[in-house]
C-alpha cells in the first residue's frame, strides 16, 4: 500500500499536525464578530464571575450564517471560540449546569460536525488550531509563538499549550520521513530504511527538549488549580455522571450527551509512530479507550494513522533481515518513544497525581479524558519498551 501525499492528510513537514494557517490572522465573517470578541474576553469575564450569566445572554448566530462558511480555516477558527465558550460555561462556577444553552450548543454541534469531530473542546481546538507566530517570517517554536484563544490568559496556561505546539511543529520533519521509510521497507532497501530511522532520532531529541521545558513557565500547582479545570470533558467525569444536554440540538433528542475532555493523548504523533513501528496494545479497557480517542482527532490525521498502520512493514523487515545497524536504529526509535512516554508519565505524576485539594470535576486520579491516567500511561510506556528486537 502506497501512502498518499502528506498534504492530503492535513500534515506538513514544517508544521506536522498543526494547522497550516496562522490562527490569529483568520478573518471571520461579520456574523461571528460578537462571538469572537466575547470568547476573547473570557479571561475578564471568568475573573469577575460573570461568564456563565453573560454567555446565557448571547444571541444565537443563525444556522444559515454558519452553513455559508466554506473555508476550512474559518470553520476551525469559529469552532475554537465556541468550544472555549462551552468549556467556560460548564466549569466557571462550582455548580455544574445540566445543559449547554442553545446559543452555544447548536453552533458547537454544527461546526464540530462540519469538521468531523465531537462537539466538545478537543486537542485540535486547544492546541493544533490555537497558535500564532509573533514574527510571521520566523519559525514555529517556543521563542516565536503565542496562544490565541485563552481561558484565563496566564503564563502557565499559554506555556502549557505552546510547549505542545513546539512539539507538534518539530514532529513534522519526522512525519515527512514516514512514506520513504515504508517504501524502503517494502523494497528491502536496508541502507535507506536505516538512514530514515536514524534521521528520526534527532527529531525525537528536539521534541524531547521542548517537552523538558514544561516546568520553566508552567508550575504544577498553578496548572492543576488554574489551567486543568477548564479542559475536562463530560464523560466518565465524577462531577457529570450523566453528561450534559445540548439544548436545541435535534439530533440529541434532549438527552444528555457524554464526550471526553481534551487530552494530550489525542495528539496523533505517538499513535502514528506506534503504527509505523508496529507497536500494539493489548485488548483490554485501555485498548478500548485508545480506539475511542481516535474519533476525537481530525479526519485527515485519523486516516494517516490508519493508512500508516496498514502500509508499514518496517518491524517485519527489521526482524527478517537482522541487519545490526538497522536493528539498532529501530530499537533507538523505540527508546526515544519510550523516553517521551516516560516524561509524560513523570509530568502526570507531578502536575496531577501529587496535587492536593482535588474536586469531583478536577480529581487527582482521573485524567481530563476521563481515565485512570497513571495506570494507562505506564502501560503504554511498558508496552512500547517491550517491542525491542
Amino acid at each position: 500500500m502506497q501512502l498518499r501525499p502528506l498534504e492530503t492528510y492535513d500534515v506538513s513537514a514544517d508544521r506536522g499536525f498543526l494547522c497550516k494557517y496562522d490562527a490569529a490572522r483568520v478573518a471571520l465573517p461579520d456574523s461571528l464578530d460578537t462571538i469572537r470578541h466575547f470568547a476573547m474576553s473570557l479571561p475578564d469575564r471568568i475573573v469577575t464571575g460573570r461568564a456563565r450569566r453573560d454567555i446565557e445572554r448571547l444571541e444565537e448566530v443563525p444556522a444559515a450564517a454558519l452553513e455559508a462558511i466554506g473555508d476550512d480555516a474559518v470553520l476551525r477558527a469559529a469552532l475554537v471560540h465556541y468550544a472555549f465558550l462551552a468549556q467556560a460555561y460548564v466549569w466557571c462556577e462550582d455548580e455544574v449546569p445540566a445543559k449547554l444553552p442553545r446559543t452555544i450548543a447548536r453552533p458547537l454541534w454544527a461546526l464540530a460536525g462540519r469538521v468531523g469531530q465531537p462537539p466538545i473542546l478537543t486537542y485540535s481546538q486547544y492546541v493544533l488550531d490555537n497558535w500564532s507566530c509573533i514574527d510571521q517570517d520566523g519559525p514555529v517554536d517556543l521563542a516565536n509563538t503565542r496562544m490565541v484563544q485563552p481561558f484565563i490568559a496566564g503564563q502557565d496556561e499559554a506555556w502549557f499549550v505552546l510547549v505542545h505546539v513546539a512539539i507538534e511543529a518539530a514532529a513534522g520533519r519526522m512525519l515527512a520521513r514516514i512514506p520513504a521509510a515504508i517504501a524502503a521497507a517494502d523494497a528491502g532497501a536496508i541502507d535507506t530504511l536505516t538512514a530514515e530511522l536514524e534521521a528520526m532520532l534527532g527529531v525525537w531529541d528536539e521534541m524531547q527538549a521542548a517537552f523538558n521545558r514544561m516546568p520553566e513557565r508552567c508550575d504544577p500547582y498553578i496548572y492543576f488549580q488554574r489551567v486543568r479545570p477548564w479542559i475536562h470533558g463530560w464523560k466518565d467525569n465524577p462531577a457529570m455522571p450523566d453528561g450534559i444536554v445540548y439544548e436545541g440540538v435535534e439530533e440529541a433528542c434532549g438527552r444528555p450527551q457524554s464526550f471526553r475532555g481534551q487530552t494530550g493523548s489525542q495528539s496523533s504523533i505517538v499513535p502514528v509512530m506506534d503504527a509505523l513501528l508496529a507497536i500494539g496494545h493489548g485488548h483490554d479497557p485501555l485498548r478500548g479507550y485508545l480506539d475511542e480517542l481516535h474519533v476525537y482527532r481530525p479526519p485527515g490525521h485519523r486516516a494517516f494513522i490508519d493508512e500508516v498502520r496498514a502500509a508499514s512493514s518496517v518491524r517485519e523487515t527489521v526482524a527478517r533481515v537482522r541487519d545490526p545497524s538497522l536493528t539498532e536504529a529501530y530499537n533507538d526509535c523505540l527508546e526515544r518513544l519510550t523516553r517521551f512516554r516516560t516524561r509524560h508519565l513523570e509530568y502526570a505524576a507531578s502536575y496531577i497525581h501529587k496535587q492536593s485539594r482535588g474536586t469531583a470535576g478536577n480529581a487527582t486520579d482521573v485524567g481530563t479524558g476521563g481515565t485512570p491516567f497513571m495506570k494507562y500511561l505506564k502501560k503504554h510506556r511498558d508496552e512500547a519498551n517491550a517491542h525491542r528486537l
